[in-house]
């Protein structure tokens, strides 16, 4: 089988296809033969060495998939050959074939079709979890969106659309903004060319929102904290500027809000029952419409590195997928 191989941590030219030996499941293990694998933005800090994954050397990057169950080892019970699925892995899923934990692979929801799966588990998963669970965001509640109109944004447009919040989202481009907007965002942001800080005080009447999902870091996320409600909760997803901030608490205190952390990866992992509510609520919600991934490109598997360049310098809107 054809998989995209990371050999040295590098940029994403760095890659390469190879053909290597077809996994066998062990016991526990499913092997998924790949129909579609998303494109996210830990894909290209893991294979640069800048994710807090770091799988062993060589290994293929991707963390989620769709596809179909090819086969099945001992003591799987859960899923069956020939079954849809879809997988949130870590990394590997740039591959023909796949080696997942059983216990990692989700059924794709009735009507979605492989390329929207692979859009959907970790971005809208991701966003459940930061704003049902760690926001706690209330019907009537404005949440301010960064670096709204990537695959983890445009899913917290839509899931806080569902839950009967208001929306203000933020990106860098008027042609970003308009993909926020089809996406049910009630009011946008150009952080490029207005005054956040300004903006923020104008669309919320000087309130502030009462929450804020941050996936970017950088030089927008204390602005967004000074401007944040009484009581607010500022949601730490991401760091996709690549800087770090470094916060002065002195703002907690003076607003009486919180700064939470968002890690889906354990919280999936350490609360298991938790997770399964989540994704059901998520496939409620697709089935009833209120959630549409927008896939704004699709690659061959041979051009994973296209894809991942894409991702790096940020002109992705909504989500990329490669195609198997």
């Amino acid at each position: 089988m054809r998989a995209v191989l990371c050999k040295a941590f590098g940029p994403p030219d760095s890659l390469v296809v190879e053909e290597i030996e077809s996994p066998s499941p062990g016991a526990g293990d499913v092997v998924v033969s790949v129909k579609a694998a998303g494109v996210n933005f830990p894909d290209v800090l893991i294979i640069e060495n800048k994710y807090q994954l770091k799988p062993p050397l060589p290994f293929s990057p991707g963390s989620e998939l769709s596809g179909i169950v090819k086969s099945i080892g001992d003591g799987v019970t859960n899923v069956n050959p020939g079954d849809r699925v879809l997988a949130i892995t870590g990394y590997g899923a740039f591959a023909e074939e796949v080696n997942v934990e059983a216990k990692r692979l989700l059924p794709i929801p009735d009507g979605m079709d492989f390329v929207t799966a692979a859009s959907f588990g970790l971005t809208y998963c991701t966003s459940d979890h930061a704003l049902r669970d760690r926001g706690a965001l209330k019907p009537g509640e404005t949440l301010l969106v960064l670096g709204a109109s990537g695959g983890v944004g445009i899913s917290a447009i839509e899931i806080a659309k569902a839950l009967g919040a208001r929306v203000i989202a933020c990106a860098s481009s008027d042609d970003k903004l308009a993909v926020c907007r089809l996406h049910g965002a009630d009011a946008t942001i150009n952080y490029a060319t207005e005054d956040l800080r300004e903006r923020i005080k104008a669309l919320t009447d000087g309130k502030g929102p009462d929450v804020v999902y941050d996936p970017v870091g950088g030089p927008y996320t204390e602005p967004a904290l000074r401007s944040i409600a009484w009581r607010g909760r500022l949601l730490v997803v991401g760091f996709a500027a690549g800087e770090i901030p470094k916060i002065p608490l002195n703002l907690t205190l003076l607003k009486g809000c919180s700064i939470v952390g968002v890690f889906w990866g354990d919280f999936s992992r350490r609360e298991p029952g938790n997770f399964a509510q989540s994704v059901r609520q998520l496939g409620r919600w697709y089935a009833e419409g209120k959630l549409k991934p927008h896939v704004s490109a699709t690659f061959p598997l041979a051009r994973a590195a296209d894809a991942l360049k894409l991702m790096a310098a940020r002109q992705v809107k909504g989500k990329v997928v490669l195609t198997v």
